[in-house]
């Protein structure tokens, strides 16, 4: 039920963007905004607080982004307090994010890999991607995760190419295993 409500919000929240042709500056803004609310648990507590009244949450919305937030996203955000979603606040500006960077061709890449990679590795393979996907721009995610012995994890949205030598030995494991004598 939580995700249908966030995607329900998340959807209107774009649609306004695009049909204010506002996207660029919406998802900056809704970036921006779920870095500030993260970093600051004291204001989340806050604003999920059952004691505390609505309209002191409201008054407090607005006080504190009014000169930070766009007309738009300010009402969105009094909106989600309003319709008590704020617990859900995360969860919908993750898919405002989402669908605006699908909207404008962005794409999201998680590449994992068993050690670090330098410079000229990562933009080599941020132009392989580019190359072999619809994305005008690529974002990629770094990790390091030296159980897979080598290779890499690459995961964009529901895709994963895995080359990673843990993969590889795990497949030929199995092969084994299943071999009749």
């Amino acid at each position: 039920m939580a995700k249908l409500v966030s995607k329900t919000y998340a959807q209107a929240l774009f649609e306004l963007a695009v049909e204010e042709g506002k996207t660029t500056d919406f998802l900056e803004e809704a970036v921006a905004l779920l870095e500030v609310l993260r970093s600051n648990a004291e204001f989340g507590q806050f604003m999920n607080h059952p004691k505390i009244q609505k309209e002191d949450k409201l008054e407090v919305v607005k006080n504190v982004f009014r000169e930070k937030l766009s007309r738009e996203m300010l009402g969105f955000l009094v909106t989600i307090v309003e319709k008590d979603r704020y617990s859900e606040i995360e969860a919908i500006l993750g898919e405002v994010i989402s669908s605006i960077k699908e909207y404008n061709n962005i794409g999201t890449a998680y590449v994992t890999t068993a050690i670090a990679i330098n410079e000229q590795e990562k933009q080599d393979i941020e132009s392989r991607l580019l190359a072999t996907t619809r994305y005008k721009t690529i974002e990629c995610i770094y990790d390091v995760d030296k159980s897979l012995i080598g290779g890499m994890v690459i995961k964009m949205g529901d895709r994963v190419v895995d080359s990673s030598i843990r993969t590889k030995l795990d497949k030929l494991q199995r092969e084994l295993l299943a071999i009749q004598l």
